[in-house]
């Protein structure tokens, strides 16, 4: 069963989960799993096929090729900033790889880079070798070894699909273009800022996320 068809068949013991649980909220915004207020949108957070404010993300491990291990984004424990892209993208992925470049950037400045993780998932794993993300994060200058940096790849494109499609509902399609020698990706955009729980703050469904609003509501929760 994928996502969108399972929040529909839950939505309304959610519903009453959710007037239940806001007697003894503790957060801002009604929902005591997370920070952050629920966003001003003409939709609720069941109703799209991607997890959404006050929503737990699905209990996936990814390995990190780079740094080493493997990251539980359900409990990655600590405020996470996840994003899902692949290497040779020359349109939407480098805008979003650069604004968590930033944000990076900003912590590490700031001396909080240990206290965040940054963890671009790949949707390409047949190419997204480490080595291959190495060199991509020496282009991107990124500090992928350290500073809360973690390239996360599914081990197969069956698991990418897993994961990337049906969990975290980003959909993407192989394309061939006539004037390339290799194969590309029409795709979604979405970056996602999870509470140390696995709880998602915000979702930013955009191919050009604001990185102030973004910096704005990492503050928020970290000083929580």
């Amino acid at each position: 069963m994928d996502r969108r068809t399972f929040i529909r068949s839950t939505a309304a013991a959610a519903a009453v989960g959710a007037t239940a649980g806001c007697l003894g909220a503790v957060g801002l915004g009604g929902n005591p799993d997370v920070t952050l207020r629920e966003p001003d949108r003409p939709f609720e957070s069941e109703d799209v096929p991607y997890p959404a404010w006050g929503q737990r993300v699905a209990d996936v491990t990814l390995p990190a090729p780079i740094a080493g291990g493997s990251l539980s984004l359900r409990d990655p424990g600590e405020p996470s900033l996840f994003t899902f892209f692949y290497s040779h993208c020359e349109t939407v992925c480098p805008v979003l790889i650069s604004t968590l470049r930033n944000v990076q950037a900003h912590a590490q400045e700031n001396e909080y880079a240990d206290e965040v993780t940054f963890a671009p998932v790949t949707f390409d794993p047949a190419r997204d070798t480490a080595d291959r993300l190495e060199t991509y994060a020496e282009e991107m200058n990124v500090t992928a070894a350290g500073d809360g940096w973690r390239f996360l790849r599914p081990e197969s494109k069956e698991r990418a699909k897993t994961v990337v499609q049906e969990e975290f509902g980003v959909d993407f399609r192989r394309t061939e273009p006539e004037e390339m020698e290799m194969y590309m990706f029409a795709h979604t955009s979405l970056t996602l800022l999870v509470n140390a729980d696995g709880y998602v703050e915000r979702a930013y469904q955009t191919s050009s996320p604001d990185q102030e609003a973004i910096l704005d509501d990492l503050t928020t929760l970290r000083e929580a």
